[in-house]
């Protein structure tokens, strides 16, 4: 990436690549500006999870992600070396982390953050309540190279969660994408990360579905699965 500082709001929201995650990582170490405007989005999304969740209206997701196009998000300027020069006001940073919750179901494996009902003030995600939900039903397969994938699926929150374990990627130029049987049809519910250890919270109800599975494909948001060959199959 030709300009690092642009990662800081990804990494804090922790949207980033493995590879991204290690360059920028490396340049925190190097950057005051970066290290205090990751602290203070953190802090942002932290506040945010007090709110109370309401389902969003349709047109938001829109504006939104159209805001988004139109705004262009600027390297630092460099401020004295006693005081380095913040970069974006408090209030931008909270409104970048509302539009991040908003906007996080273009892309799965982006979490929303909520309050801990032990009200121990931790922040938990999606995809953690689901896990730890207590009607939480879960389906694992094992595969034969020592692979290991589980849907994990909350009837009471209507979400489901896939886990994996040493996951071989996909074909170069494909990707595992997971559906969600919904009657006679199979409802794409986003597609996995090139990662063998990962968490990915499903787009769409889980509570109506059957069944979940796994394909390759070349389109990760292909409407309809284009091999009759599934992966792995999780029936509910």
């Amino acid at each position: 990436m030709s300009d690092v500082h642009a990662l800081s709001g990804a990494y804090a929201l922790d949207a980033v690549t493995d590879i991204e995650r290690q360059q920028f990582e490396r340049h925190l170490t190097g950057c005051e500006i970066c290290t205090e405007e990751v602290a203070s989005l953190r802090e942002a999304v932290s506040e945010l999870s007090a709110l109370t969740a309401e389902e969003p209206p349709p047109e938001l997701r829109g504006s939104v992600l159209a805001a988004i196009g139109e705004t262009r998000q600027l390297p630092p300027r460099v401020g004295s070396p006693s005081r380095p020069a913040r970069r974006t006001p408090r209030r931008l940073l909270v409104a970048a982390a509302a539009a991040a919750v908003v906007v996080g179901g273009v892309g799965v494996g982006v979490t929303r953050p909520w309050q801990d009902e032990t009200g121990s003030g931790q922040v938990v995600s999606l995809a953690d309540r689901v896990l730890r939900a207590d009607d939480a039903q879960r389906v694992t397969q094992e595969f034969e190279d020592g692979a290991k994938a589980t849907v994990v699926r909350s009837p009471s929150l209507g979400r489901a969660v896939l886990v994996t374990s040493d996951m071989p990627p996909a074909p170069k130029g494909h990707s595992y994408v997971v559906w969600l049987q919904q009657g006679d049809d199979m409802v794409n519910a986003g597609s996995m990360a090139r990662s063998p250890d990962q968490t990915v919270l499903l787009e769409g109800d889980a509570s109506t579905a059957s069944a979940a599975g796994v394909t390759v494909e070349t389109d990760p948001d292909a409407e309809d699965a284009t091999t009759d060959e599934l992966v792995a199959l999780f029936p509910f």
